[in-house]
């Protein structure tokens, strides 16, 4: 898959492109014009992202996007625009944060330029690109099985999610401590990086790096911390959200198994009718075993009253 953004110029280009060498015109939702022709799709949606995916898709990009309507090349010319992608580093990233049932899960995955090269083709990208849970299990072994790569992942979900939660009062300190102990984790000796990493990566999820900083800083950790918003983008980080993702998905499925009912993804109301039911059918023990106790849908399935809502201004 490739994504690019376009202006109305290099769009136009490309829609007339696409009806002159007998793409299949589609409807796909919010997107301005699309395209199908031997298994290759290309979507240009109202924001203005381009996404090409399917069979072909490198060659569509080196022979037609660059040359006709971006008048630029970088596919093929990685290794020279951007050296930064084979420098070895740390990606960390978490999973379920925003899911009521189930476990928080943080992971941090090792890189190197040979693991990079090995991924060329292998389809890493964040995880909330993918589409399914069976190709988040296939794209985690492709990791942990890639030579050179080196990875942990910690989970943190029930009951002992919802102690720690309570020790310490917000979700942002939690998630410091996870991404600064997955990091420890894969510098451990016993992973024998090589080349050391000269950074790690970390999806942004504070208001400022702050929180981070202080719990290195606690933890001792000396290694540098990159955070930025949408790091996903970095290989590294990308293969930590599907490690994440993959550890979530099999945790929220084993939670289902030991208390008897299939446990939603998400916030909703889905969630919710089945949090009520948890509480009525075998108490609010058992709800906190498989839920993070902190979100409001625990007061409404409790028959409890709500907060009111602070609305948070930015300054």
């Amino acid at each position: 898959m490739h994504t690019c953004k376009l202006t109305d110029e290099q769009a136009a280009a490309l829609d007339a492109h696409l009806r002159e060498h007998g793409f299949k015109s589609r409807t796909v939702p919010y997107a301005r014009f699309a395209g199908e022709k031997d298994k290759l799709n290309v979507v240009f949606y109202e924001s203005g992202k381009l996404v090409v995916q399917g069979k072909g898709t490198q060659e569509f990009v080196e022979f037609v996007l660059e040359p006709e309507i971006l008048q630029q090349a970088e596919v093929g010319y990685e290794e020279v625009l951007h050296p930064e992608m084979f420098v070895a580093r740390i990606g960390v990233d978490e999973s379920g944060k925003g899911d009521f049932f189930g476990p928080l899960c943080v992971a941090a995955v090792y890189v190197n330029e040979s693991v990079v090269r090995a991924w060329k083709d292998a389809g890493i990208q964040d995880s909330k690109n993918i589409g399914s849970d069976r190709r988040i299990a296939d794209l985690a072994k492709v990791i942990r099985e890639t030579p050179g790569c080196h990875s942990e992942v910690l989970s943190l979900g029930g009951v002992n999610y919802n102690q720690r939660y309570r020790d310490i009062g917000s979700l942002n300190p939690l998630l410091a401590k996870g991404h600064v102990n997955s990091i420890l984790a894969v510098l451990a000796p016993a992973h024998h990086l090589n080349p050391p990493p000269e950074h790690a990566i970390i999806d942004q999820f504070a208001a400022t790096e702050a929180t981070v900083a202080r719990e290195a800083k606690a933890r001792g950790l000396k290694l540098k911390i990159v955070q930025r918003h949408k790091a996903e983008v970095d290989l590294a980080v990308a293969a930590a959200s599907i490690l994440a993702r993959h550890e979530f998905v099999t945790g929220l499925a084993k939670m289902s198994r030991e208390i008897g009912v299939e446990l939603p993804k998400g916030a909703s109301a889905a969630v919710d009718k089945v949090a009520k039911q948890i509480v009525e059918q075998h108490g609010v023990g058992t709800l906190a075993r498989v839920a993070k106790m902190h979100f409001r849908t625990a007061l409404r399935a409790q028959g409890l009253p709500e907060p009111p809502k602070v609305e948070w201004r930015r300054k």
